[in-house]
């Protein structure tokens, strides 16, 4: 009966004001790739609100009845997520809640998995902390007729939380009220700060980095004509610092602007580079020595020899 056509119309809001009251449950947390601007968030969105249309008697029995299988046929706010990035599909049904209490109350809850964009600073990276925002708003109704408020100030995480490469330092809910060209509408917002793992940059590029390096510096104990040890050592530092930053590189983000890694390669590679020039440099230095200490004697013998021919 709550839901005859002469007494209910799904199209029509509820009268009056309508408070729309928001919590956010996170679930699971990830990252596809530790370099990548997107991640992966898993969480429940809350819903509660008031539509006097839907009250009924009840009995310490039935607080509340079960709408699942109604859920079409209820108004229901129309909220959609924007600046957020792309959906993906749930594994389970999307609406897993929707409960209409005796007095009206109606507590709507969906699952959403979202893939942000995020945003970071790659002047930095990797010790950058990324940033991922998604916002809520209502599809058609304007602030003067549906309001949405946060329930709690801050974000719930799930006992069970899941992590996988995603390091969150911060989450914070906020207002995002402000007049667009579409007009004055309610706007929830929420902000993620992640972090990224810097112990597996320091173990995959910065510590080899430095040992081939180092490893370079080893070609200025040598003796200066151990061509063969030299050339060797130089190089295969050189090939092998070139082939492990191709491969790191493969799967950083294409950028047009300078970043901390292009810093670091090129200061290695300067590194390495000059102990090559330094092995030709005294190399060739060590050989043009004796050629000058030849030609020196070679003129002083002719000129001790002329001098006992004049004699």
């Amino acid at each position: 009966m709550l839901l005859y056509r002469n007494r209910y119309d799904k199209r029509i809001k509820p009268s009056g004001l309508t408070v729309v009251n928001v919590s956010v449950t996170l679930l699971s947390l990830s990252s596809p790739d530790e370099s990548s601007l997107k991640y992966e968030v898993e969480f429940l969105m809350h819903q509660h609100w008031k539509d006097g249309r839907l009250k009924f008697k009840s009995d310490d029995d039935h607080l509340y009845l079960n709408a699942i299988d109604h859920q079409n046929d209820i108004w229901l706010p129309d909220t959609y997520f924007i600046k957020h990035g792309d959906f993906k599909d749930p594994l389970i049904t999307a609406n897993i809640e929707l409960r209409v209490y005796a007095d009206g109350f109606v507590r709507f809850t969906m699952r959403r998995h979202l893939i942000l964009k995020c945003t970071g600073n790659l002047d930095i990276f990797p010790f950058d902390d990324p940033c991922c925002k998604f916002n809520i708003e209502s599809t058609s109704h304007e602030k003067k007729y549906l309001v949405y408020n946060w329930t709690k100030p801050d974000l719930k995480e799930a006992e069970d939380i899941h992590s996988l490469n995603a390091y969150m330092i911060g989450k914070l809910t906020l207002n995002c009220d402000k007049k667009s060209w579409r007009g004055n509408f309610s706007c929830l917002g929420v902000e993620l700060n992640f972090t990224r793992d810097k112990s597996f940059y320091f173990s995959t590029v910065f510590i080899p980095g430095m040992l081939l390096v180092t490893s370079s510096f080893i070609t200025f104990w040598l003796e200066w004509n151990a061509v063969p040890g030299r050339v060797m050592l130089g190089v295969t530092t050189m090939l092998n610092f070139f082939t492990m930053s191709n491969n790191f590189r493969s799967n950083l983000p294409v950028v047009s602007n300078l970043t901390a890694m292009n810093v670091w390669d090129g200061v290695c590679m300067c590194f390495i580079y000059a102990s090559l020039l330094e092995f030709v440099t005294v190399n060739y230095l060590a050989r043009k020595k004796p050629r000058k200490l030849a030609a020196a004697a070679a003129t002083a013998t002719a000129t001790a020899t002329a001098t006992a021919l004049t004699t």
